[in-house]
């Protein structure tokens, strides 16, 4: 860890603590990084914007990508407050930076409410076992889009 990557883990962490003390939402920051250059910094927006996806990390991989002009990430450092929670990991996945460093684990956010463990746990339950009903239907009517899709000559691949 060089000393560039501490400076700009406290900077997410700077900002964690922003979004908190501005009651925008959870104690999370996040900074994206390419090269020697902060791309975008962000903070948890969940209870200012009503929306249940605006994680740090999320609000600032939208905005990372729309500076970029770029649906993926390669190249960029990714520094979070907080190891990731399932949604927020996905998206690290689709956007593929080279590298996410963070700071508290999930345990640590655990101890303070924020807890995906029931998350973890429903990923691994039947579909007929989850909380949340999920109930499949119209399959075939869904097919013939992907299959247009896989035929497709002018897809952007992803």
């Amino acid at each position: 860890m060089t000393e560039a990557d501490k400076q700009f883990m406290q900077r997410a962490i700077e900002k964690a603590k922003e979004g908190m003390d501005a009651n925008a939402g959870g104690p999370f920051g996040c900074v994206i990084v390419k090269g020697d250059e902060i791309i975008v910094e962000s903070h948890n927006r969940v209870t200012s914007t009503n929306d249940p996806t605006a994680h740090a990390e999320i609000v600032a991989i939208r905005e990372a990508c729309q500076k970029l002009n770029s649906f993926q990430l390669e190249g960029c450092k990714i520094y979070t407050s907080c190891e990731p929670c399932p949604m927020c990991l996905g998206a690290i996945y689709w956007a593929r930076p080279d590298v996410v460093y963070y700071a508290a684990s999930k345990t640590d956010a655990a101890k303070i409410g924020f807890d995906d463990r029931f998350i973890y746990e429903e990923l691994d339950k039947p579909i007929s076992d989850r909380k949340i009903k999920f109930i499949k239907m119209l399959r075939e009517e869904a097919l013939p889009v992907f299959e247009q899709w896989n035929t497709k000559k002018d897809k952007t691949e992803y």
